[in-house]
């Protein structure tokens, strides 16, 4: 990326004396760095702009630019780019935006080996390379900034600037019509002036590039933090499993992030926040955080605010408390909160000799000072030089112990406050901002990111046909349990048939191929011996007509959970493996836990857990604990047989029923790319329920007995178009 973040050359075409236009702001920023490069600035119906002689023409250049940055009216842009092609010009920035056949521009662009950031650029900016292609003005800094949205992007330098931390790298890709927001990722890695990177993205495309280059990242020792739209219910994919409909476009890019060792957050001054805290201390070992404070009520809130964003406060160490109480003697609580009760106001060392205490306990992963600290100085002109001592033993305590530090202070800018961000401890003028980053640093910390396990792909499977009998296949080859079954047809002997399978009622009976087998009654349950099976399939013939019937031994286990597993291909990040509450309540509860596959045991494992249906699993109200074991082993069935078949669109197992013995697979959807599906209970299938025992679907009645199998219309959900536009500055602006 060098040609677009440190040039040899570089051209403004469009460059302007007029402040209010974007051609002005784009020559001012090439001509600071004038004593690194040649800068050439084109104007027809200018000579001279800012005092610098301009060109009429590209060809009228005396030599060919290495980057062209392009801000004219969108519709003169492919006529220069043509003429810059033939040039030579092999790095382009199109500012413009409304650029007709933007996309057929990018191709020829590329066709002719040369590269495009934009249409509708906000612009380029590299600190360390004295490189300004942008509006207005940013503060050097640590910061890198990658960005869809360039006005969005200008929010997060600006807060950046006003917190102190600046910008290194910034780069408004626009719809990343050529150069795609991984490669700017990349070429920060080695960058030595970026300590952590600010991505904004709204579309995912190349999804796979993005997780390689944030694990990179992470490699580096430079945390990305991730802001994204579509977290509401509208962004959700319109599928025909529950593996689709209940998992959004935000659910996949968290397991992206948890998989790249990254963290998304909600919002621009959130990342500023944690990027401060990033840039100036160590990361927390766990969630355990020590409160000081010199206000009880103040202690209190600290701690009801630590418990809100997932921290525990608990009671320090007795030797500590000891320790504690001997420095407070006449404290009224030095359990956690510590109350120094005013004991500050006596004398300014006793915040740094308490905290020193807390540090040094080791069931403390970090410590919160909350309250007047920064504040002396500010006002009370005569206590400045003590106070800022007691900073200088804050930031050595911090750093003896390397673990982080944070002070809440009621002062907002005090030269304590300063002093504090500048000796590695971080300070924030809210207790509730204060704990929300302690908690994404703890968060950060235990999500390092996953390293792909390696697997042989013999479970690889082409699905055949179209019905439940090839979904069973299917997902036995994976390695699935499934009840045993015999398949049959039209003038099949059934008892002839269900005794060579040696299979035992009572019996279930499906047919293999309807869409929709609730509406026609193509599935009966509970059917107790042959006379009640011949009875059942009599019936479906005269009404299904012939066809691929399946008889299976229907579960009957006591004590059963009922769990969804499934996987589908997304269309960002490839293979992803979802678990959830399963049963015909499974939309229901929306109790799911979803990770790019394939997964380890370990993480199969991690995803069960986080369900909050987990708790069924391991024994509830006298129950038998089921056999997670078993359940991890078709997780991880699955995440393999969807990362190893590309064919396989989706895959879905509802319910796996799981039981102390074990767990079975009583039902099965297969979903093709080439729409040859093989369906287990019907496009669109819910969750199967067999009789009473796993929960009955729609038409079923308690006793199971006959009862017609419950796979009702797949949910679906209204997905709504994310909004494409890169930033908000009019064409005018541009032009």
């Amino acid at each position: 990326m060098d040609e677009f973040f440190d040039p040899r050359s570089v051209a403004v075409l469009g460059a302007s004396n007029d402040p209010a236009k974007w051609g002005f702001w784009l020559a001012a920023g090439a001509l600071t760095g004038a004593e690194r490069r040649r800068v050439f600035l084109v104007n027809a119906r200018a000579t001279s702009i800012q005092g610098e002689r301009t060109w009429a023409r590209l060809r009228d250049l005396p030599e060919v630019p290495e980057l062209l940055v392009v801000s004219i009216p969108g519709t003169a842009v492919a006529g220069v780019v043509t003429e810059a092609l033939d040039l030579g010009v092999r790095a382009f920035l199109i500012i413009s935006t409304r650029v007709p056949q933007a996309e057929e521009l990018a191709e020829a662009i590329t066709a002719a080996g040369a590269r495009l950031i934009g249409p509708g650029s906000l612009g380029l900016v590299d600190s360390a390379n004295e490189l300004l292609l942008a509006w207005g003005h940013f503060t050097p800094g640590s910061l890198a900034v990658v960005t869809q949205s360039g006005q969005l992007g200008s929010e997060i330098a600006t807060l950046s600037a006003r917190s102190g931390l600046g910008i290194s790298r910034f780069a408004s890709i626009g719809g990343q019509s050529d150069v795609r927001a991984a490669e700017i990722l990349d070429s920060l890695v080695d960058d030595p002036d970026t300590s952590q990177v600010a991505l904004y993205l709204e579309s995912f495309t190349g999804g796979t590039a993005l997780v390689a280059a944030m694990q990179r990242l992470r490699a580096a020792g430079k945390p990305t933090m991730i802001l994204t739209t579509g977290a509401s219910n509208a962004g959700q994919r319109l599928a025909r499993s529950h593996t689709g409909s209940l998992t959004s476009a935000i659910d996949a890019v968290d397991a992206a992030c948890r998989k790249a060792g990254a963290i998304r957050l909600a919002s621009p001054s959130e990342i500023v926040e944690l990027a401060g805290f990033f840039a100036s201390s160590w990361l927390p070992g766990g969630r355990r955080v020590g409160i000081v404070s010199d206000s009880g009520g103040q202690g209190a809130i600290a701690a009801d605010i630590a418990e809100l964003h997932g921290l525990t406060v608990d009671p320090v160490a007795e030797p500590v408390r000891a320790r504690v109480e001997a420095l407070l003697p006449e404290a009224g609580h030095v359990e956690n909160p510590v109350d120094l009760d005013g004991a500050g106001e006596a004398d300014l060392g006793i915040y740094v000799r308490v905290v020193r205490e807390l540090l040094a306990d080791e069931r403390v992963d970090a410590v919160v000072l909350s309250g007047y600290f920064g504040c002396y100085g500010e006002n009370t002109p005569e206590l400045l030089t003590a106070e800022l001592a007691e900073v200088e033993e804050l930031g050595r305590a911090a750093m003896e112990h390397r673990k982080p530090l944070l002070v809440h202070s009621m002062s907002a800018d005090s030269q304590a406050v300063a002093d504090m961000w500048a000796r590695a401890v971080p300070c924030y003028r809210s207790i509730d901002t204060t704990m929300r980053v302690l908690s994404r640093a703890a968060f950060y910390s235990s999500h390092a990111g996953r390293i792909a396990e390696a697997f042989e792909l013999s479970g690889t499977v082409t699905p055949w046909g179209r019905g439940y009998s090839a979904a069973r296949e299917t997902i036995i080859s994976a390695g699935v349990e499934v009840p045993r079954a015999v398949t049959v047809s039209e003038g099949d002997d059934l008892a002839e048939a269900v005794g060579a399978a040696e299979l035992t009622p009572p019996f279930v009976l499906k047919a293999g191929w309807p869409a929709h087998k609730t509406e026609v009654g193509g599935i009966a349950l509970g059917l107790r011996d042959v006379a009640a099976l011949e009875a059942a399939h009599t019936d479906m013939v005269s009404r299904l007509g012939a066809g691929e019937y399946i008889v299976e031994e229907m579960d009957g286990r006591d004590h059963v959970v009922e769990i969804l597993v499934g996987g589908r291909q997304d269309e960002n990040f490839g293979p992803i493996v979802m678990v959830g509450a399963g049963g015909t309540e499974t939309e229901l509860y929306n109790d799911t836990r979803l990770e790019l596959a394939p997964v380890s045991r370990t993480e199969a494992h991690d995803m069960l857990t986080q369900l909050t249906c987990y708790r069924l699993l391991q024994g509830w109200r006298g129950r038998p604990a089921a056999d997670v074991e078993s359940l991890v082993d078709v997780v991880v069935s699955v995440s393999r047989l969807i990362a190893a078949n590309n064919e396989i669109a989706e895959v879905e197992i509802n319910p796996v029923r799981v039981a102390e013995s074990g767990a079975i697979a009583v039902d099965a959807l297969v979903l093709t790319a080439t729409g040859d599906d093989a369906e287990a209970t019907g496009e669109d299938a819910e969750a199967g329920g067999e009789g009473a025992v796993n929960g009955p679907g729609e038409g079923a009645e308690a006793s199971g007995e006959g009862a017609v199998n419950g796979p009702g219309e797949g949910a679906a959900s209204t997905a709504a178009a994310p909004d494409r536009r890169t930033n908000d500055v009019s064409e005018e602006m541009r032009a």
